[in-house]
């Protein structure tokens, strides 16, 4: 019966973790090109209570369960039309460049970019302020005087001068990664690489696996209805293994109370 208590315990924080991995992806389901989680779990070492080779079927118990990972699932998102031209959705395996904190270089699939005005000078930031990249992982400036920001498939950016004449002035820099479940998520919608990832691979007019949708962004990948199910059946088997405490704990009292 004991074994019994820490196997169902171990269920039970299990399901904990399950839920809340569940309820992050419910507060994000608005939350742009947020990719779900998903929680993995082992089973833990066996007892063998019983063994003979000569035997088709052996006895062993299990002691549990663990967790083993919390996946990200990197599938796009839909893309919403927002008729703004600052908005880029990212179709494809590549991540927008960012210029994050301390000058560490970060990637995102929010493409919300912004405007940032520094006297004459005008540069593409995140809505947090970062600056956005360009293929050769530079800043990109606008002149003031510059107008009707445009950016084609490939992330060419071209602006119109003041006298009519457009003018192509770099790339958004976009990179993909060998294993991009193995980036580390530092909030604010943005991922940093890490040895599990792989160094990230820069994509150019020529070598990308990306394409860029002016005026949309990208949604959450989240499925409300089946993370509502998700959360319904981890709540039942919490309860389940709650359950098997009380029933372990009922045959404990009766086995005590045999020698009254």
């Amino acid at each position: 019966m004991i074994r019994a208590m820490w196997t169902a315990a171990s269920g039970m924080q299990a399901q904990q973790l399950n839920v809340d991995t569940i309820s992050n992806n419910l507060a994000n389901a608005n939350t742009t090109a947020y990719k779900k989680e998903r929680a993995e779990f082992k089973d833990l070492l066996y007892q063998q209570l019983s063994y003979d080779e000569g035997r088709p079927v052996n006895l062993s118990v299990g002691h549990g369960v663990k967790p083993s990972a919390i996946v990200k699932d990197f599938s796009s998102g839909s893309p919403q039309e927002t008729d703004n031209p600052l908005d880029l959705a990212i179709d494809g395996e590549g991540f927008f460049t960012v210029l994050g904190p301390n000058d560490k270089e970060l990637y995102t699939k929010d493409g919300s970019f912004k405007l940032s005005v520094d006297g004459d000078t005008v540069m593409l930031t995140t809505s947090e302020g970062y600056p956005v990249l360009d293929s050769g992982g530079a800043e990109i400036y606008f002149d003031s005087d510059q107008k009707d920001i445009s950016i084609s498939k490939l992330g060419i950016i071209s602006v119109k001068n003041e006298d009519g004449t457009t003018e192509d002035l770099t790339r958004v820099g976009t990179a993909r990664f060998l294993n991009p479940q193995g980036l580390e998520a530092t909030g604010d919608n943005l991922y940093a690489a890490t040895v599990a990832s792989g160094d990230p691979i820069y994509e150019d007019e020529t070598d990308s696996t990306s394409t860029i949708n002016q005026g949309y962004l990208e949604s959450s990948n989240v499925q409300v209805v089946k993370e509502m199910v998700d959360l319904i059946t981890a709540q039942r088997a919490y309860e389940i293994n709650s359950k098997s405490i009380q029933t372990a704990d009922e045959m404990l009292s009766t086995a005590d109370n045999l020698k009254r």
